[in-house]
């Protein structure tokens, strides 16, 4: 009797770990933020023209924006080797310095994300520099359980806090060198 209550005990044990395995993905934050020798009225005409990320975003080759910096607007950018990518201004408010947009569909060949989600921000640093702080939300690109190595969780992580940082430190350099 002793041993079918530990049989029966690890089988429970057991079930338990594969059922915390299968729960699908979880949301993912990534927030890297850098500071800038420049006064944050000169940071921010960069960071919140929302059509202007190919002047500060090394992937991004060009970009269009359907209505410019209105919430609503969709921005079309194209990513160096060809692909696309599609996002909507959410919300932008220009005294505070902060824009937030989200991708309107995923495309992983560029980002191995889904439901991305993004907020970026100017605040001032000290008497004439900016900080400027950029967050962002989302699941991994394989949304089912067991995703190939390139689509999990730390990949999607890895990616979206690459881009941030190679990106913060070309704002960096083109907005100090101005």
């Amino acid at each position: 009797m002793k041993h079918a209550a530990s049989a029966i005990a690890i089988a429970f044990v057991a079930t338990l770990s594969q059922a915390a395995d299968a729960h699908g993905p979880t949301r993912q934050k990534v927030e890297e933020s850098i500071v800038i020798n420049a006064p944050p009225a000169k940071v921010w005409t960069m960071v919140g023209d929302f059509n202007g990320l190919n002047k500060w975003v090394p992937p991004v080759e060009a970009s269009t924006a359907t209505t410019g910096n209105t919430v609503g607007s969709v921005r079309t950018l194209s990513i160096t080797g060809g692909e696309k990518l599609n996002e909507v201004l959410e919300s932008y408010d220009a005294a505070d310095m902060k824009l937030g947009y989200r991708m309107r569909e995923p495309n992983t060949k560029v980002l191995p994300v889904n439901n991305y989600s993004s907020t970026i921000m100017v605040t001032p640093e000290g008497a004439s520099a900016s900080k400027v702080t950029w967050k962002g939300a989302f699941y991994r690109g394989f949304m089912n359980n067991n995703p190939p190595a390139e689509m999990n969780d730390e990949a999607a992580v890895k990616a979206v806090t690459g881009l941030y940082k190679v990106s913060l430190d070309k704002l960096k350099k083109v907005a100090e060198a101005k």
